[in-house]
């Protein structure tokens, strides 16, 4: 048993009656990780510096050139932060860390930020999703990687990623900033660029993908068509989509129904929220919905009756 006197095993050096104990319960793992998420926090709303900004504008520039005419202006700019912090820059990144390694009094956190000096690129196809971390199969090597998950939504398997790296210990890694989806439409260019290029230059690949049609959307064509009918229709009565988009959203990338026309999906959620109260009830039939989406009741229903399934009901 831990003495209030003795050191916290929290690892900050205080005695535990300063510390920890008070707490209902307490990790080096879960201290640290929080502390690690304040690490990078802290940077991007320090950097870069007035001095860099120049330096900054002209690797935005040269990205906003490659891909601004195609892709939202903010994923464009948060491509190019990334590229100028972690492969540009990376002595704006280093600098920052020596700051804070010598800052830093837990045992623990000094000793993963110590592995923190060479973030890495990581492009690559997800094989397995699990509760908080995801096994990536990394496009050039075939090598695997543990990336930890941001948020609860469901992550389909076989859609390539694209993030910055660090280390968390031997297995994990987190993203550094942003994680980038591409859907399985996309699949094809990942394969034929790393046939024939490495690495380095992921420009162009950027540039291939948006030719493919990549427009920072992390849905498939057929995907985003049943979250576009469930939206139009719903405008049209003039109800909230909100709540059965997300329901749908989740469903559909879980378990990535076999549906041969993605109308069928888009009814069967009308039907559904409409049953349930995901939005203001609309006075209609389930004949009446068939017919507005051109899918037949059997289709309509065997959808309705998955989602419910989904959503516990």
């Amino acid at each position: 048993m831990i003495g209030r006197n003795d050191p916290c095993p929290c690892g900050s050096g205080k005695k535990y009656k300063k510390c920890c104990a008070n707490k209902e319960a307490v990790t080096v793992d879960v201290v640290v990780d929080e502390e690690m998420e304040r690490v990078l926090q802290n940077f991007y709303e320090l950097y870069p510096k007035k001095q860099d900004f120049e330096a900054y504008h002209a690797v935005g520039a040269k990205w906003n050139e490659a891909l601004g005419d195609k892709l939202d202006i903010e994923l464009v700019e948060a491509i190019a932060i990334d590229y100028f912090f972690f492969e540009e820059r990376l002595d704006i990144w280093t600098g920052y860390l020596e700051k804070v390694l010598k800052d830093t009094i837990r045992p623990a956190l000094k000793e993963r930020l110590e592995k923190w000096s060479h973030p890495s690129l990581l492009i690559g196809k997800i094989k397995e999703v699990k509760d908080n971390y995801m096994i990536v199969e990394q496009s050039d090597t075939k090598a695997l990687v543990q990336l930890r998950r941001e948020g609860e939504r469901p992550i389909p398997e076989n859609v390539h990623v694209f993030c910055f790296i660090l280390p968390i210990d031997e297995q994990r890694h987190l993203a550094i900033s942003s994680m980038i989806f591409f859907p399985v439409d996309h699949t094809a260019i990942f394969e034929q660029f790393f046939k024939e290029k490495t690495m380095g230059d992921s420009m162009e690949l950027w540039k291939k993908l948006v030719e493919n049609g990549f427009e920072g959307n992390e849905f498939t064509d057929f995907e985003t068509e049943v979250f576009d009918r469930i939206m139009a229709y719903l405008e049209e009565q003039g109800r909230d989509a909100e709540r059965i988009l997300q329901l749908t959203q989740d469903f559909v990338v879980e378990k990535q129904p076999k549906a041969r026309k993605p109308v069928a999906i888009a009814a069967g959620a009308i039907r559904f929220g409409n049953d349930h109260g995901y939005f203001e009830k609309i006075d209609t039939t389930v004949k009446a919905i068939a017919e507005y989406f051109d899918v037949s009741a059997s289709s309509l229903n065997k959808y309705e009756r998955e989602l419910a399934e989904y959503a516990g009901i």
